[in-house]
């Protein structure tokens, strides 16, 4: 039996971290939205490291802030320690990572569903979807409620159809103990929605006072603390440490020894697993001329005694995790809490969607998260920030928000899924971007909170600090550029003190800021009328200047991109009947429908002679421009 029970403008299915930016986002640009857990208790989980942001995936979480959404925020006010990555490198790679109290951080998500207007949080499990003639959907949960929506996004993570593997053993489940989606992979084939398996795991939690952490190495966390949000003006400070050990030659024996028991080598998971976050007996076979592999204790939270060992998934029986572990330095009288596991799933094959993340051959309906074939929190965020926003739009009757590669991380994750499609699950990087350079985490707010503010997501007193800060940033550049140093005792003692050669005649002080062994710290005592300005002003003018000539070089690089992507290609386009396109091109192109030019060159199998015969088609057929 089933019972009408009511209608929305939204629904999202799931309340992971997709869900939950789909479903704020919705909400706050004045949509009626509701969202769907299987547990309440579920809301924001991190069933994986308690941790936002990392390598690429830090710049995500900037530009989810960027946009106006909540993770920044949320993990501000619940993170542990927080470290900047990779300040040995250039600045393209600078990544922040915080780790935070999973607990708090779920419960703070929660409630922020909860006190948001125009949104419902609604426990239940949706087990079928379907389409009425007039394009309207109905949403259907395990008890016979029926929802009729305007657009759906879908963002179940690793729920939908999820089995659970340790060892021998193996049960339908959800990440955490929780319940599965049982029903609506089904639901979703029947529909015609093209599905294919994935998998993915997590470590052991294990009990901190088991932990001997004399010989440890300690992982302290930076100093100030940098923060997320752009929102966060005074950042809190660190609250914990994390430790690094090594596994070693004992352990890697007990693997190999046990490798015919693990599910993922005899055979009984069929799902695909991540490349770049495997499991540490698939480590231990493809690296087996490494010695050690490097493992991180991580706390789970303040109120909690789990640790969390970063590095060493597992889908090994428990007997042998709990012999493999106790080899590792630290941990030989190590007291298991939750055994590592693995866990498949379901996902949607994101070639299907377009640059809104809405299905193409399903109107309204849109994907989110580790359902288009991704992995991490930030990725799955990043994706339901930009599904609720257009499923919003769309329902206002307003442009879509599409991003595209040259200007956000966001846009290039979203043009590799639907472009380039994924044959494992996708983890963002830093190299996947060809702008690098100019899509820098400190300069996320000018690339991208211009547009939050006309969408809607960004408000007045948010959009006046931005203003300023922008203004900051010119006059800066501005003064560093036009204030001339005389040649003294003082300046050149300063630059032989740095390793730099000194100066017979005035010297610009931008020109000192360019070179390598110098920074505005340094030239702080030669620049006396240096404004009180704030730290992240005086780094985005350090960083333009010292790499002036790079960025010049990306930004001619995005132009000529960007002509490319304003060729654009009639949607429902027959490739079959376009004469000169190489069959493999035909086949990719029909597949994918490229939206432009320029999304179609970056299709796998598409050469640059495909490319040439598109645009003398598009010549002669009067196409091609917006």
């Amino acid at each position: 039996m089933t019972y009408d029970a009511g209608t929305y403008d939204v629904a999202v299915i799931g309340a992971g971290h997709a869900g939950i930016e789909a479903g704020l986002a919705s909400a706050r640009l004045g949509c009626s939205t509701l969202v769907f857990t299987i547990n309440l208790d579920a809301v924001g989980n991190c069933p994986c490291n308690p941790s936002i942001g990392g390598t690429a995936k830090g710049h995500l979480v900037r530009e989810i802030d960027a946009l106006g959404g909540e993770m920044g925020r949320t993990t501000d006010e619940c993170f542990l320690q927080s470290r900047m990555l990779n300040r040995g490198k250039g600045p393209a790679v600078h990544s922040l990572r915080a780790q935070i109290d999973r607990r708090e951080y779920s419960a703070v998500m929660k409630h922020k569903l909860e006190l948001q207007p125009n949104l419902f949080l609604k426990q239940a499990e949706v087990t079928a979807l379907s389409r009425k003639d007039d394009g309207v959907w109905l949403v259907e949960t395990r008890m016979g409620a029926v929802y009729t929506v305007k657009a759906v996004v879908v963002a179940t993570g690793t729920y939908l159809t999820g089995k659970i593997y340790i060892g021998e053993q193996s049960w339908d489940g959800g990440p955490d103990g929780m319940f599965p989606a049982a029903f609506l992979g089904a639901s979703l084939q029947k529909l015609g929605v093209r599905l294919r398996r994935f998998k993915t795991g997590t470590p052991a939690r294990v009990l901190k006072s088991s932990i001997d952490y004399t010989n440890l190495e300690v992982q302290e966390g930076d100093e100030p603390v940098v923060p997320f949000s752009y929102d966060t003006e005074k950042p809190g400070k660190n609250r914990a440490v994390c430790y690094i050990s090594w596994t070693n030659e004992k352990t890697k024996r007990i693997i190999l020894n046990n490798l015919d028991r693990s599910p993922l080598f005899s055979g009984k998971i069929e799902g695909v697993g991540p490349r770049y976050c495997p499991s540490i007996e698939s480590k231990i076979v493809r690296f087996a001329d490494h010695e050690r592999h490097q493992l991180f204790i991580e706390p789970c939270g303040l109120d909690t005694e789990e640790m969390y060992l970063q590095g060493m998934s597992s889908s090994l029986p428990e007997e042998v995790q709990i012999a493999f572990y106790k080899t590792i330095p630290g941990l030989e009288h190590v007291q298991i809490m939750r055994t590592a596991y693995a866990i498949e799933y379901d996902c949607a094959d994101p070639l299907q969607m377009g640059a809104t993340l809405e299905f193409r051959d399903f109107p309204g309906l849109y994907g989110a998260g580790q359902f288009n074939g991704s992995s991490g929190y930030e990725e799955a965020a990043a994706q339901g920030l930009v599904a609720g926003i257009n499923a919003a739009l769309k329902i206002q009757g307003r442009k879509p928000m599409l991003l595209d590669r040259a200007g956000s991380y966001i846009g290039t994750l979203i043009d590799d899924l639907i472009t380039k499609g994924t044959s494992e699950p996708y983890r963002m990087m830093t190299s996947r971007s060809e702008y690098r350079l100019v899509l820098r985490q400190d300069n996320a707010d000018a690339r991208l909170t211009p547009l939050g503010r006309e969408i809607g997501l960004i408000g007045d007193e948010r959009w006046a600090r931005f203003q300023t800060k922008q203004k900051q940033i010119e006059t800066e550049l501005e003064r560093v550029k036009n204030t001339i140093l005389a040649p003294s005792e003082a300046l050149n003692d300063l630059l032989v003190s740095h390793e730099t050669s000194p100066v017979a005649t005035g010297v610009r002080l931008s020109d000192l800021i360019r070179r390598p062994q110098l920074n505005y710290q340094a030239l702080l005592q030669v620049d006396p009328n240096r404004p009180d300005l704030p730290a992240a002003v005086f780094e985005n003018v350090e960083i333009e200047l010292k790499y002036e000539g790079y960025i010049r070089r990306q930004k001619s690089q995005i132009h000529e991109m960007r002509r490319l992507e304003g060729r654009v290609l009639p949607d429902g386009t027959d490739y079959g009947k376009i004469t000169g396109l190489r069959a493999e091109a035909q086949e990719k192109l029909q597949a994918v429908q490229p939206g432009s030019v320029g999304q179609a060159s970056r299709i796998s199998g598409v050469s640059p002679a495909d490319i040439s015969v598109l645009m003398i088609w598009l010549a002669r057929h009067g196409e091609g421009t917006p």
